[in-house]
């Protein structure tokens, strides 16, 4: 059974390691979530630390986790910390599921709370962008997510010596 919990900064302090193993373990897989190879479990926790935490304790930042028997496999974002002029919209960010525990609905459950986190929170609008033919497109368009476009060259693929190209995606809640 999975269940899905939000995360405060305290919650990221605690669970360090576990957070830095589970973004280590998608990125040596392949996923493109903004790292590149070489990349350890310490760069991980590292990122979660100085990156994550500073903007959940400035609350422009929802974190979602999921867990299956007691141990992390799942996390998602959102980010609220929108211009003046766009306080109806959210951006969804690093939806990552443990490559162990792929193809078991946790996706869809941290994508489901996080729809619910960012109307529960007044937006009526989420955006997020994910490379362009990875395995993470059709699940987004499976849930109502609607294709803008795609950007070129947008991001160095994780291992390979190349430019992926991006799609940007958005869904009215």
């Amino acid at each position: 059974m999975t269940t899905i919990t939000t995360f405060s900064a305290d919650d990221v302090a605690e669970h360090l390691g576990e957070l830095g193993a589970l973004l280590h373990a998608c990125v040596r897989d392949g996923a493109s979530i903004g790292f590149v190879l070489p990349h350890t479990q310490a760069d991980g926790e590292a990122w979660w630390g100085g990156k994550v935490l500073p903007a959940l304790r400035g609350g422009g930042l929802v974190l979602l986790v999921a867990r299956q028997e007691g141990r992390i496999v799942g996390a998602v974002q959102l980010d609220c910390d929108t211009p003046p002029n766009q306080p109806h919209r959210a951006e969804i960010r690093k939806l990552l599921v443990h490559p162990d525990f792929r193809r078991r609905g946790i996706a869809r459950a941290l994508m489901a709370g996080i729809e619910r986190a960012a109307a529960g929170r007044g937006r009526s609008l989420v955006t997020l962008d994910t490379r362009t033919g990875d395995k993470a497109e059709p699940l987004y368009a499976s849930l109502g997510y609607r294709t803008v476009g795609t950007i070129p060259g947008y991001c160095l693929d994780p291992a390979e010596d190349r430019l992926d190209a991006t799609t940007i995606m958005y869904k009215p809640l």
